[in-house]
């Protein structure tokens, strides 16, 4: 064994910090934090308290402590990311509302991406840790969506007809954003984001004819799009259309009065 030199030897030995302890509130806010990440990453079924525990660098104890149970801090962890995703639907009411929605539905599929495998869980219904308590929170996540599609639609009295448009819609995005993440995010996310924004026009479009609160504000509407917006690219699909053999014969046929009053 080699000498120590003087100079090592006059070191002092080095010292541990301390780990900082922390308090309660912060405490029981990591443990959230980290079932929370578990829970995006694997179906609730599939993570333990013990798992939780690991992750969060404590003891089973120690999280039994703040949390009664697994499902109950797989409610508190969801009801996070219902905030956040509650959140995502907030956009300013102004500009093309076809690009407002784009930019919301943009913060949506990076949520749906990124908490997939807990929420597709809960969302299809089959998971185990669905409890009334969870069903609340997606309850409360879906309403404050509608009232914030509501908002941009800027209507002094929303029908039942108009509002049962936004909520089918909602739960169109719901669905579609389940077969999203099924298929391994494909089609790739814009395509997606086009077409649920693009689908929601054409359900305005066709509600319109039924209400007349909405279709005396659609031509505002349409009169803020332009040509680059998702409500220009579906209208350039739709002429398209009309070049399919036929198809505009067909059509004069189901509306005869509209195509007189055209020609």
């Amino acid at each position: 064994m080699s000498p120590r030199t003087p100079h090592a030897a006059s070191q002092p030995a080095a010292r541990a910090q301390p780990r900082r302890r922390l308090s309660v509130d912060e405490r029981r806010e990591q443990l959230i934090a980290v079932a929370l990440e578990l829970f995006s990453a694997r179906p609730p079924e599939e993570v333990s308290i013990d798992d939780i525990a690991a992750a969060a660098g404590a003891s089973r104890p120690l999280v039994y402590h703040y949390f009664p149970g697994k499902q109950a801090i797989y409610e508190e962890s969801l009801r996070r990311a219902g905030q956040e995703l509650a959140s995502r639907f907030e956009e300013p009411q102004t500009g093309p509302l076809s690009e407002r929605l784009a930019r919301v539905m943009d913060r949506y599929l990076d949520f749906v991406a990124g908490h997939g495998p807990g929420f597709a869980a809960l969302l299809r219904g089959g998971s185990v840790a669905a409890s009334p308590g969870t069903n609340a929170v997606i309850d409360e996540v879906r309403r404050a969506a509608q009232d914030q599609i509501l908002a941009h639609l800027a209507l002094e009295h929303p029908s039942p007809g108009v509002r049962l448009t936004v909520r089918t819609w909602i739960a169109n995005a719901e669905i579609s954003s389940l077969a999203w993440l099924a298929d391994h995010q494909q089609p790739p996310r814009a395509q997606v984001r086009q077409r649920l924004v693009q689908d929601f026009v054409a359900a305005l479009v066709v509600t319109a004819a039924r209400e007349p609160e909405l279709a005396a504000a659609l031509p505002g509407f349409l009169a803020a799009e332009h040509p680059g917006t998702p409500t220009g690219a579906l209208l350039r699909d739709l002429t398209g259309l009309l070049a399919v053999p036929g198809l505009p014969e067909a059509l004069g046929a189901l509306a005869p009065e509209a195509e007189k009053a055209r020609q």
